[in-house]
């Protein structure tokens, strides 16, 4: 698949904040990332058993619908997908200035990114250490982090600065009470966390990790800091975040059902997707422009890629929009939108106006039918379906990496 330089190589680089001795890190992953009742992981593995990745896609049947229905499921998924190995959570632009913060949620995970008085950026769990309140809320600029609850006072790079009225107290050593680390690093324009305990940090193998040898590929494609940062737009869709992904990856076959503006803005025939290790590459041409008055929202060459397992990466015409799916229970999930543009065009407010509005057409009529597949999956007449091996490729290979994250 040919691919086209535009931008520089995005380089990777990573910190992880220093653990403190009795910080219990090791306690707090544990209870992350375990399943607290065998019963419980017992049903849920067998939920992953009823999805074989090793038939074929011309063969294969699709996963069962309790993949997207069931608690113990999605318990399951938390634990060893999301709590393990880099996630995406944000954008390095958001962290350019010391003392900038910005809080999270994965799962049940509360986190919190900044970069400390010396520009070196940190995360950490976004809970006070004395009764477990939650430390920072919004976003912007602070000097230190205050306890809304009890005023215990945290330094940007995580030691416990202040704990308020504990005179009297036996056995307090502060050193031992910082807040609780989580390694972080950047690729490009995206920050990524990884909440497991054993981290390799060496730049090659978070690179690896995270993308594999696909790196490259999306750098030629023009995935960057060069662009400027316009908005996010949030979106809260009743259905498993599973529907969203598949959705994403059906290989452009249900465009000119469900998205007939954004059909005629593209040569539906040139739809192609290649597979790499962690990630999967769509391609599209873009149609004519003529008669639209030279607006060009999606450009010669549309490109959609999804890195396993809940970011997509949208690159077409001077734009660029990332999609984050976050799992919020079996049947409801959250999408984030963060939209870039070419710096030309940040300040031609008519035309980002209109290109919001059409982005926003195509999302609402990928949440119709999101939450109307959720539905389906919710009946009895729907337990496992079929794949359409020329289009659906994408798919299937998600459902096979989400298999092999499951049963490690």
């Amino acid at each position: 698949m040919a691919t086209t330089s535009m931008m520089t190589m995005p380089t990777l680089k990573t910190a992880s904040s220093s653990l403190r001795r009795g910080s219990s890190r090791r306690g707090i992953f544990k209870a992350c990332c375990s399943l607290e009742n065998p019963r419980v992981e017992g049903h849920a593995l067998s939920l992953v058993d009823q999805f074989d990745p090793r038939i074929a896609i011309e063969e294969a049947v699709t996963p069962p619908s309790s993949w997207y229905t069931h608690p113990s499921f999605y318990d399951l998924e938390l634990r060893r997908v999301f709590y393990r190995g880099w996630q995406l959570v944000g954008c390095i632009l958001w962290f350019l200035d010391p003392r900038v913060f910005f809080p999270g949620r994965l799962g049940n995970v509360e986190f919190v990114v900044c970069r400390d008085e010396n520009g070196k950026l940190h995360a950490f769990h976004n809970v006070c250490r004395h009764h477990a309140s939650i430390l920072a809320y919004g976003s912007g600029k602070k000097s230190c982090f205050v306890c809304p609850y009890h005023g215990w006072t945290y330094g940007l790079d995580g030691p416990l600065l202040k704990a308020t009225r504990m005179t009297g107290i036996r056995n307090f050593n502060v050193n031992e009470f910082g807040l609780v680390p989580i390694h972080v690093a950047t690729w490009g324009p995206f920050v990524l966390l990884n909440m497991e305990q054993e981290v390799d940090g060496d730049v090659d193998a978070v690179a690896d990790e995270w993308l594999s040898s696909c790196s490259e590929v999306l750098s030629n494609n023009g995935v960057d800091t060069s662009l400027s940062y316009i908005c996010r737009r949030e979106y809260t869709i009743g259905c498993n975040w599973k529907v969203f992904c598949d959705n994403y990856l059906d290989g452009g076959y249900h465009v000119p059902y469900a998205h007939k503006g954004l059909a005629n803005g593209l040569k539906l025939d040139s739809y192609s997707t290649t597979i790499f290790e962690k990630v999967s590459i769509q391609k599209c041409e873009g149609g004519s422009v003529e008669g639209k008055n030279d607006y060009d929202r999606l450009g010669s060459t549309a490109l959609y890629a999804f890195v396993y397992p809940n970011f997509m990466i949208n690159r077409y015409g001077p734009w660029m929009d990332t999609n984050l799916v976050l799992p919020l229970g079996p049947k409801k999930c959250k999408v984030v939108f963060d939209y870039f543009l070419e710096p030309s065009l940040k300040d031609d407010k008519d035309f980002i106006e209109r290109s919001l509005q059409d982005s926003e057409r195509v999302q609402m009529e990928d949440v119709i039918l999101c939450e109307g597949v959720q539905r389906g999956l919710e009946s009895p007449a729907y337990s496992v379906g079929r794949y359409a091996p020329n289009v659906e490729n994408a798919m299937h290979h998600f459902h096979c990496l989400l298999h092999s994250g499951l049963t490690k």
